[in-house]
């Protein structure tokens, strides 16, 4: 019987080689592509965007194991289906999570399609993550499980996953703790052994971002407005907020602070931002609570534990909702708890999640800290993620 081949992406990281090393002792026919994705440096930080280098690493891994190595341009695919919502996000006021998006739009898709013309029977990558497969009602469901090592799970970044796409993944890593990765690859003497993980935008780098995005958004001057501490967009003795005032942010107004600085275009700034606002003088540290594009303004606050910066509550629109077990779907009226976290590393938080015609109410247990329109809520029944969406 003719082995399974596996397409593996090879990054040119240690995640990726050691994930192709350990494919090929389980016996399957490996072969190694690389997906270059990116072309333009305009602010990308000097040394952070080494597509020559991760290339080279990749190829070097490829050959001490032993297996054939390919490479893919996706860059056109991933500037329309990846860089031009992250410009078009970023304008509308929005922080959009480009690492999700990469992984529906390119790592299980393009890239899943390009391993085809490989006679690919399935592909792999170093996600720290596990997938699992079931039987429901006779016919075969995949379940998506965090990783084993706590300190790497990434299955937040594979939340917008569907079916047909976890069918065709492997994860050869996702039981295996990143220290025991690195002692792999130093064992078996692969290049890529102390490699320092990649950070920044996927297949991007490292950027500033003012810099990236005025390619497409201009700049223009606004007012940096700031909120008093004990500034409540609530009338004194409201309480019983409902569903939709729990999950919608607070609106400020320009009369409800005073004008500290000026900033270069309100779309350049996001929720919990410290850097970047060039203010000084405040007994504590500035920190972005909003930001209302039509006026081109920034609304901050000081400290840690400014009101602003904390909620209770997120929407996310009907649209926008995804279940990555379908057979687990909510039925409108329902309520049902669920763990969920709103960015990586995270940890996960208690909270009801309330299905109503129009879309998702979450209702977490302890207000949230900088929860951010744009970014994607992802909602766990112990260790598996069944859902996400994107938060309004």
């Amino acid at each position: 019987m003719a082995k399974q081949r596996v397409v593996v992406g090879l990054s040119g990281g240690v995640d990726s080689s050691v994930a192709a090393y350990v494919l090929k002792q389980q016996g399957y026919d490996v072969v190694g592509l690389f997906m270059k994705n990116w072309h333009d440096t305009t602010g990308v930080l000097k040394g952070d965007c080494p597509f020559d280098e991760d290339h080279d690493f990749a190829r070097m891994v490829a050959r001490k194991l032993g297996i054939p190595f390919e490479m893919v341009d996706l860059s056109e695919q991933y500037r329309k289906r990846v860089v031009d919502y992250m410009f078009n996000e970023y304008s509308r006021g929005r922080t959009p999570n480009p690492d999700v998006l990469c992984n529906r739009e390119i790592k299980f898709d393009e890239f899943i399609k390009a391993a085809m013309a490989f006679k690919a029977d399935f592909v792999a990558t170093g996600h720290y993550c596990r997938k699992e497969e079931i039987t429901v009602d006779g016919k075969p469901v995949f379940r998506l499980l965090a990783g084993m090592d706590p300190n790497k799970d990434q299955s937040y970044f594979l939340c917008q996953l569907s079916q047909q796409q976890l069918e065709k993944a492997l994860f050869p890593i996702g039981d295996v703790v990143k220290p025991e990765v690195r002692r792999i690859a130093k064992e078996l003497g692969l290049a890529t052994a102390q490699r320092k993980d990649s950070q920044g935008i996927c297949f991007v780098g490292k950027v500033d971002l003012p810099v990236f995005l005025q390619q497409k958004l201009e700049a223009k001057s606004g007012s940096i407005i700031e909120i008093p501490k004990d500034f409540s967009v609530y009338e004194s003795g409201e309480s019983n907020k409902d569903l939709y005032e729990l999950a919608t942010p607070d609106r400020y107004k320009p009369t409800d602070g005073k004008v500290v600085g000026k900033h270069k275009g309100a779309h350049f700034y996001t929720i919990g931002q410290r850097k970047g606002l060039n203010v000084g003088g405040t007994p504590e540290p500035l920190f972005v609570i909003a930001t209302d594009i039509e006026r081109n303004i920034v609304y901050v606050g000081q400290g840690q534990e400014h009101g602003g910066l904390y909620r209770k509550g997120l929407f996310i629109p009907e649209v926008d909702i995804h279940w990555v077990r379908p057979d687990l779907a909510m039925s409108i009226g329902e309520i049902k708890g669920f763990s969920v976290r709103i960015r990586y590393r995270q940890p996960l938080q208690n909270a009801k999640l309330y299905r109503e015609s129009e879309g998702m109410y979450i209702v977490f247990e302890n207000a949230q800290r900088g929860i951010t329109a744009g970014q994607f809520a992802a909602w766990y029944q112990e260790d598996e993620l069944v859902g996400s969406g994107v938060i309004g």
